[in-house]
């Protein structure tokens, strides 16, 4: 087993409220997705209420969801994000999400086992956008190698 996992935070502002129609078809592809992730190679973990997803924590603001998961590596996240069913509905995310004018995605590491909490996941995203990316905050398109590895 390794000693670390991936931790993935993705902040999206709602172009409506969620059960208007103009997110219908994204409430409905949810449980979908949600399965296909829990599904993927890599997957460890996400963040959920008892309604089965994350939609109604919104720490950042009424209009801004989030998506908080943990997966083994880069490779089974950027796997399930580019290479899944989940391609799809990313294509469409303008119809459904106000574009961001700042990081809305960052990446960490943490120990293998650990849950990280929404707290812990801002404080990662507030990094990101006050320094860029670090060891300590980084993006897929600009990975950095766990603890302990050696860069590739």
């Amino acid at each position: 087993m390794a000693d670390h996992h991936l931790a993935q935070l993705n902040v999206a502002r709602l172009r409506a409220p969620l059960d208007s129609p103009v997110l219908a078809d994204f409430v409905a592809l949810l449980p979908e997705v949600n399965a296909l992730a829990e599904s993927s190679p890599g997957y460890v973990w996400r963040l959920q209420d008892e309604s089965g997803d994350a939609t109604a924590l919104r720490p950042f603001g009424a209009d801004l969801i989030v998506n908080l998961t943990v997966w083994e590596s880069p490779e089974s996240l950027r796997g399930f994000v580019y290479r899944t069913a989940h391609l799809e509905p990313m294509r469409r995310r303008r119809e459904w999400f106000v574009p961001l004018d700042q990081p809305h995605l960052v990446l960490w590491w943490i120990p293998a086992g650990h849950v990280p909490d929404l707290a812990e996941a801002a404080d990662r995203l507030e990094r990101l956008r006050r320094n860029g990316p670090s060891g300590e905050a980084f993006t897929l398109r600009e990975p950095h190698p766990a603890p302990g590895a050696l860069a590739a």
